[in-house]
């Protein structure tokens, strides 16, 4: 086997573990890793990332479910427009972008670098937003929730829109969300968004299975050792700072934005 094939699949178990760890962040590095490692087309990797991301969020979900930590109502009121919003953009929009997306004088910007830059840029809204690590002080874990339903509904969109462009889960939109608008405990915003996460991106993916050729064997392998490494994060995570972790996360998911974008902009 191709040692680039080991090394992605190496990576995969990885972002299984950043699942495990923390809750999150492991979705923004499934298309860095299909793209430059396996070389999968970039706009291939963003459904593929959909399939990793939903089939490991779900098993991830489970864990919460069993422990109670997953409110369905909050999920039900979040997930329609943004079940809606995936698979309408996997299905009409990104088949729809132009290649290229447009041109400046001689350089032109093709769909792949598009979206490349595009997602770095969600890459280095995420980094900010865990080394910040802010949370909702005036939350309480037994405070009646409390629903801003057209804000929830907004929010479900967008997040929507840009899972399926992106093909990431959106777990850093989602979960600031839920605390704050609904007014989530933590543990209980965090479970709740891997449901989401898990249905959404499942959906989203629906969309590509008529639109693009997808590799089964790879996908599932790559898939497998995914929910292999949120096992081996989850047993982890009792024994490794979750603060730190984070942060640190943080930091190396700002550096590799800042270097994707740097990669894909030289190469115009």
């Amino acid at each position: 086997m191709d040692i680039t094939i080991l090394i992605g699949f190496a990576a995969a178990i990885l972002i299984g573990v950043s699942l495990g760890l923390i809750g999150g962040g492991g979705s923004i590095l499934t298309v860095p890793v299909l793209v430059y490692i396996l070389g999968v087309d970039p706009v291939l990797a963003t459904a593929y990332s959909l399939f990793v991301v939903g089939s490991t969020s779900l098993v991830g979900a489970g864990t919460y479910m069993k422990k109670g930590l997953v409110n369905y109502k909050t999920a039900l009121v979040f997930s329609i427009p943004s079940f809606i919003a995936v698979f309408l953009t996997r299905k009409y929009m990104v088949p729809a972008f132009p290649d290229p997306l447009f041109s400046v004088g001689e350089i032109a910007v093709s769909k792949s670098v598009g979206i490349m830059v595009f997602f770095a840029l969600i890459m280095l809204a995420a980094s900010i937003s865990m080394i910040t690590g802010k949370k909702c002080k005036d939350c309480d874990e037994n405070e009646e929730i409390k629903f801003n339903f057209p804000m929830i509904a907004l929010e479900g969109s967008v997040v929507g829109v840009i899972t399926g462009i992106v093909g990431a889960g959106g777990g850093f939109l989602i979960i600031p969300a839920l605390v704050l608008l609904a007014r989530l405990p933590m543990k209980m915003a965090v479970g709740t968004s891997l449901l989401i996460i898990a249905a959404k991106s499942l959906i989203g993916f629906l969309g590509d299975v008529s639109t693009q050729t997808i590799d089964w064997q790879m996908l599932l392998i790559f898939t497998g050792l995914s929910i292999v490494g949120i096992f081996i994060g989850s047993a982890l995570s009792k024994k490794i700072n979750e603060k730190a972790l984070k942060t640190g996360f943080g930091w190396f998911v700002l550096l590799m934005g800042i270097y994707i974008i740097g990669k894909e902009l030289t190469a115009l």
